[in-house]
């Protein structure tokens, strides 16, 4: 095997061709209109168990490009996860996003409350007078606290990108959500991160900017 030379500013282009390539080979046809948020996600982990795992709530798409387009808040689990999405995107839509999980009143209320700081997090944004997409890499306790506010109608998240990892809670707190009627992308099962989670919003944010990768 070996390398081949490729400018750097066609890195991205040749990945993508490659993935397209490899998809091919396993026979896997994406719907077009999932493919670029499916194939970043792919792009982001090397992991084409993305192709099957990665599922959308109906019409799931156009709900979370309106609500960019409409200036909507974004708020995620991680800061690692904030890091990650395009800010400069997007502002040109007039969003901001934040995490609130380094804010020294949510570590105290969730010492108070014995609960993580991301459910506590969850809550805090929840008051917000705003349609907010949550962001979820990393806790599945911000999938459990949406969760329980939605089944006591006390609040329903505008969408829900639901993409934590881990073991403890993580296949059940995603099944939870995908049985309500709260707009959302999830991936079933363990996998997932903060790196699949901004993907996702970035994905999304170059298709409205008219970046095409696939």
């Amino acid at each position: 095997m070996k390398t081949e030379f490729v400018l750097p500013g066609e890195i991205e282009k040749r990945s993508f061709e490659i993935i397209a390539a490899e998809l091919k080979e396993r026979n896997i046809k994406l719907d077009n209109k999932l493919a670029p948020v499916i194939c970043r996600a792919i792009h982001t982990t090397a992991d084409f168990d993305y192709a099957h795992t990665l599922v959308f709530s109906e019409g799931a798409l156009d709900k979370l490009k309106e609500l960019i387009k409409s200036g909507a808040a974004i708020v995620t689990d991680t800061n690692m996860a904030l890091s990650g999405i395009n800010k400069k995107t997007l502002a040109a839509f007039g969003c901001e996003a934040k995490c609130l999980m380094a804010d020294e009143a949510v570590a105290k209320l969730a010492k108070e409350q014995k609960t993580t700081r991301a459910a506590v997090s969850m809550e805090i944004a929840a008051s917000w007078n705003k349609p907010t997409i949550f962001v979820v890499g990393n806790a599945p306790t911000a999938l459990m606290k949406l969760y329980e506010m939605y089944q006591a109608g006390l609040y329903k998240p505008a969408f829900i990108i639901g993409v934590p990892v881990g073991f403890v809670n993580v296949v059940e707190a995603k099944e939870e959500i995908m049985e309500t009627d709260i707009p959302y992308i999830i991936n079933k099962g363990r996998k997932g991160g903060s790196n699949v989670a901004a993907a996702i919003c970035n994905a999304v944010l170059y298709e409205l900017s008219g970046r095409k990768c696939v």
